[in-house]
């Protein structure tokens, strides 16, 4: 295996991962902490912090005018997401509709604390996450009987363990999710390139545990292959962030011993929490979605909502995310 890795280098096993790509052109809390409050437009923004174990997380908490205990909304966004990405265009959307929402830094990335940094940990961000809706639950501004999980792209695996361990969560919806089960992940980085990730990234790991030292290479590049997430057409959309200083290009190579066995479809055979799937065939992977959706109990209310979106429009485009963020209103409001 260390000849292959040697030889294939992450090159050869991104290659996949970069073709899979090519059609998306076309829990234990603490006491949180408020900090200043920020108005945006119809709303409000509150700084916040809330803690898994012993680690600090941040979060932007929107509110809407309207006084009252108020139904909400946690929402947690792409691999190597950070807060003010997607999810705060779907944040403040969701706010202006009367939802109290939380856009938050999982663990490793933004403002949130955790070290090393920029460590891509699944297992880790279904914690964060479970964190995050107890917080929201702590709120004296929000229905406890109402607080439902937003997830955008690899958001959405994190979000179906969460949900299939929370009790009484409203509701789940997902947008141009990322499902992660064994023929999704053959799918994205073909059976050899999975081996050769998974194997640097536990070799990356080991070293790690041994030595304290940390293998790093970027998140997101044009052209070369041996980064997190390659392509030119990853990199238009992020590249503008890591220039401006908003969002760290940079991604722990151990990372990949944890992304890469991390597995969502198990969830998906045990979820009962309401469900609305926003996807279709210009989406990553629509076969894994499919296959979470055949999965999910029978007794399970669901929704599909399948058209023609272009993955990455969900991201920043207002138009998509407008219609996306309308059909999410609604089932959250139905599950009422």
């Amino acid at each position: 295996m260390a000849n292959l890795i040697s030889n294939i280098g992450r090159r050869g096993f991104l290659a996949g991962s970069a073709a899979a790509f090519t059609l998306l052109l076309s829990t234990e809390t603490g006491a949180f902490e408020a900090q200043a409050n920020v108005i945006q437009g119809s709303t409000n923004m509150e700084k916040v912090t809330f803690h898994v174990e012993d680690v600090t997380l941040v979060g932007d908490v929107y509110t809407p005018q309207e006084t009252g205990k108020r139904p909400a909304v946690v929402i947690i966004g792409p691999m190597t997401f950070q807060k003010e990405q997607a999810p705060t265009e779907y944040a403040q959307r969701l706010a202006d509709q009367g939802f109290v929402t939380l856009a938050y830094d999982s663990r490793y990335r933004g403002e949130s604390g955790g070290e090393p940094r920029a460590w891509e940990n699944p297992f880790h961000k279904v914690e964060d996450l479970k964190a995050a809706v107890e917080y929201i639950r702590s709120r004296p501004d929000v229905d406890v009987s109402q607080v439902s999980i937003l997830a955008i792209c690899q958001g959405s695996s994190i979000a179906f363990r969460a949900a299939a361990e929370i009790e009484g969560l409203n509701a789940l919806a997902t947008i141009a999710g990322h499902y992660r089960d064994a023929e999704g992940d053959v799918e994205w980085l073909t059976e050899e390139g999975l081996a050769v990730r998974r194997a640097q990234g536990e070799a990356a790991k080991a070293k790690f545990e041994a030595t304290g030292e940390i293998d790093y290479v970027k998140a997101a590049d044009p052209v070369d292959m041996n980064v997190g997430m390659p392509g030119a057409f990853v990199y238009d959309w992020y590249g503008p962030w890591a220039t401006s200083g908003l969002w760290e290009n940079r991604y722990a190579v151990m990372s990949d011993a944890d992304l890469l066995s991390y597995e969502s479809i198990s969830a998906a055979e045990t979820l009962t929490t309401p469900w609305l799937m926003i996807h279709g065939d210009y989406n990553f992977l629509p076969s894994a979605a499919q296959r979470h959706m055949e999965a999910v109990p029978a007794s399970t209310q669901t929704k599909t909502i399948w058209d023609d979106t272009p993955h990455l429009a969900y991201y920043d485009q207002p138009e998509a995310i407008d219609r996306a963020v309308g059909e999410v209103v609604a089932w959250f409001t139905e599950k009422k």
